[in-house]
């Protein structure tokens, strides 16, 4: 799993203040507008929690749709998407195959431990031509190298991160889905603090990457709790977006 597991129904009303609000949606929705085809006419946002990216996916000629398994989050975005939010599971999508022509999927595989099967879905309800954007080394982006990061970084391993590149780009060419292009933006309102950093170490929050045991926690906050300015966000991170294309077969 990419973080502690929330409880996404509790969290969605106020799931967005706790996420960099706005400027964080707008720049994950223009990224993605980045990597969607010209042509494209329909888009599907996956895990879309409460519509704040969703609504923001504008384009002439696009209709976007968001699918969320927490029905908390599903009622939020709906509010912001009407007629176009459906509780879904991202596994098992009710939409027959070659679809839609875009499916995004943001900062959604670094919490789960089936990508696979997320990406095969994915594969399934792509039209020829069309393509999946997803984020991917969401827990490595959030080393900006930092001093907070310098006191985390020998602890660090990205060996169980599940939306790692290499393995999205595995399942993505398993399903016969070619690379298609990448961008980055950037995560406003996400950099660390040491306080905040500690009292996540502390519970657990960092178990994707985190190697040590309780002793060692013990001792890193320490450490985090005698850095300068301990309120005081460091840099953002720079998430990463990619995309795979859905070939179009010839003849």
């Amino acid at each position: 799993m990419g973080e502690t597991v929330l409880d996404y129904d509790a969290e969605a009303d106020r799931y967005d203040e706790t996420r960099g609000g706005v400027p964080r949606a707008r720049a994950a929705a223009d990224a993605v507008l980045r990597l969607v085809p010209p042509g494209a006419r329909t888009l599907l946002d996956l895990a879309c929690g409460t519509g704040l990216v969703t609504e923001r996916l504008t384009r002439p000629g696009l209709r976007v749709y968001g699918a969320d398994a927490a029905p908390g989050m599903a009622r939020t975005a709906a509010r912001r998407v009407p007629g176009g939010v459906v509780l879904a599971d991202a596994r098992r999508l009710p939409l027959p195959d070659a679809s839609v022509d875009a499916v995004s999927a943001v900062w959604l595989l670094h919490l789960v431990p089936f990508t696979e099967a997320i990406v095969a879905e994915a594969a399934r309800v792509l039209r020829p031509g069309g393509v999946l954007i997803a984020t991917v080394d969401k827990d490595a982006a959030h080393d900006v190298g930092s001093d907070v990061d310098a006191v985390l970084a020998p602890h660090r391993s990205y060996a169980k991160s599940s939306d790692r590149a290499d393995r999205i780009a595995a399942h993505a060419a398993a399903r016969g889905l070619e690379p298609a292009g990448a961008t980055c933006f950037t995560g406003h309102g996400q950099g660390a603090t040491p306080r905040g950093a500690a009292h996540k170490l502390r519970s657990g929050y960092f178990v994707s990457w985190f190697e040590g045991s309780p002793e060692t926690t013990a001792t890193l906050a320490a450490e985090l709790a005698a850095l300068p300015d301990q309120d005081r966000p460091r840099d953002d991170p720079e998430y990463r977006l990619v995309s795979y294309r859905r070939p179009v077969r010839r003849g």
